[in-house]
């Protein structure tokens, strides 16, 4: 059954939230919650470890497929539980409350608050473009800690105020904090749809297309490396599930947004990295941290470079009004079943919003921005995401063998193929980022182990 197939025969629950989100909405919310500033920097960081034209496109195109087929199993479940926190409630339906709590945990203390933490050191970083006194360069205080110097510099501060202004949009209503979503993820894309415009009227370099393979010593495992930055850069796609009891129609709207969202943001992300091999040689492109502003200067001189950094400060920015909106609604769900943080189950008396939930997101994702930097967070955010995210895909075959009588208003196409593609394109990964990045894994893995603990304190007697 196709998306544009589904009919509404499950009714949705009321969870006391403003049902005010139709499928346009929904739509932009998977382009303004993925879309950050990942696109603008990772590819310098792709071509370092992966130095092909070739294999950089198919990357790029790899992660949208393995988007698109996880978004398509979530779609499923999504259908099946058109509740706030999506993720969390599939696993609790499918393997019961302890795997569900420590997808919550690692989500909301690891690498969701961590890629908000990510995505406004980003933000920051580009408003020193405009003015380089807020730059992380410009260390306002340091300290010894037994982990080593802890600094804190002004870009940091700039991404905390960042992430407390978005807070307080979505604190007064989600129509506040949807209506500043649509304004700046519709910018932000005809922003990134300007750079392969340029790229065609502009540039005077061809990419070498051949030998697809580079020469370097273990190109399987550079194509893995690379691949970590299109997966994280493709992260939050599954954020429109948090949201689903804020949607006006979810067993409808849900899986068309994600595969709507997912395959307009496959397009985005190929057509700017064509944008940046036909701007740039390889040998300029390895490396280069603000590679979208490095493109367009080449392309269209400086102008182009302060082009790009606005578009990236008002990416990001929307990046984050969407994510903290999402982001509270798992904290809720929780809460409503009464662990993690149960006063962040309240809704506040007049805008009807999570509003604990908002505020304590925001307080954690700010402590992780003072914490490190963008590079030092990336790897282990986009570990723990794929690891749980696969383990929810194997979820949706265990619901098909214990409740199959219960109404699925979409059932996802292909199956078994669709969802198998996605579980053993995350193995893969996971497989793959314990051998290149095992300190980030291992951390990230003990960090995960810690909820039991702390799950079985919270549970609800």
């Amino acid at each position: 059954m196709a998306p544009t197939d589904v009919a509404d025969s499950v009714a949705a629950p009321d969870e006391g939230l403003v049902r005010a989100l139709g499928l346009g909405s929904a739509v932009l919310f998977v382009l303004g919650s993925v879309i950050g500033s990942g696109i603008f920097l990772t590819t310098g960081v792709m071509a370092a470890a992966l130095p092909s034209p070739s294999l950089i496109l198919a990357a790029w195109l790899a992660g949208g497929v393995i988007a698109l087929t996880g978004g398509l199993t979530y779609a499923e479940m999504a259908s099946m539980y058109p509740k706030s926190g999506g993720i969390y409630i599939y696993l609790k339906e499918a393997f019961g409350p302890a795997l569900a709590f420590l997808y919550g945990w690692a989500a909301l203390l690891i690498f969701f608050s961590g890629g908000i933490a990510a995505v406004a050191v980003g933000f920051a970083d580009y408003v020193s473009y405009f003015a380089p006194s807020l730059s992380t360069s410009r260390v306002l205080w340091s300290a010894a800690t037994p982990l080593g110097t802890w600094t804190v510099s002004a870009a940091q501060v700039v991404a905390v105020i960042s992430i407390f202004a978005i807070a307080s949009l979505n604190y007064v209503g989600v129509r506040s904090g949807n209506r500043v979503n649509i304004l700046l993820t519709v910018a932000k894309v005809a922003g990134l749809a300007a750079l392969p415009i340029l790229a065609l009227a502009a540039s005077a370099h061809t990419p070498q297309w051949t030998p697809i393979v580079p020469p370097v010593a273990r190109p399987l495992a550079a194509f893995g490396v690379a691949m970590i930055a299109v997966l994280w850069t493709n992260d939050a796609w599954y954020c429109v599930t948090w949201i689903a009891g804020e949607m006006k129609q979810p067993q409808r709207d849900l899986p068309r947004a994600l595969l709507y969202g997912i395959a307009l943001l496959t397009v985005i992300y190929v057509s700017v990295n064509l944008a940046y091999l036909y701007a740039l040689p390889m040998s300029e492109l390895q490396g280069v941290s603000r590679v979208g502003e490095r493109a367009a200067t080449e392309l269209v001189g400086p102008s182009g470079g302060r082009f790009v950094a606005l578009t990236v400060v008002v990416s990001t920015f929307g990046c984050n009004v969407a994510a903290i909106l999402a982001g509270s609604r798992l904290l809720f769900a929780m809460a409503r079943d009464g662990v993690l943080l149960p006063a962040a189950a309240r809704l506040h008396p007049r805008h009807r919003t999570p509003h604990i939930a908002i505020v304590a997101l925001a307080a954690w994702a700010s402590l992780l921005a003072l914490s490190g930097t963008y590079q030092q967070l990336f790897t282990y955010v986009a570990f723990a995401s794929i690891l749980l995210h696969m383990i929810g895909a194997i979820g949706l075959f265990r619901l098909r063998r214990t409740q199959p009588d219960r109404p699925r208003p979409y059932r996802v196409w292909a199956y078994p193929i669709v969802p198998v593609v996605f579980i053993l394109a995350s193995t893969a990964f996971v497989l793959n980022t314990l051998i290149e990045a095992p300190a980030q894994s291992l951390a990230g893995l003990g960090f995960l182990a810690l909820g039991l603990p702390v799950y079985l304190l919270s549970k609800p007697s």
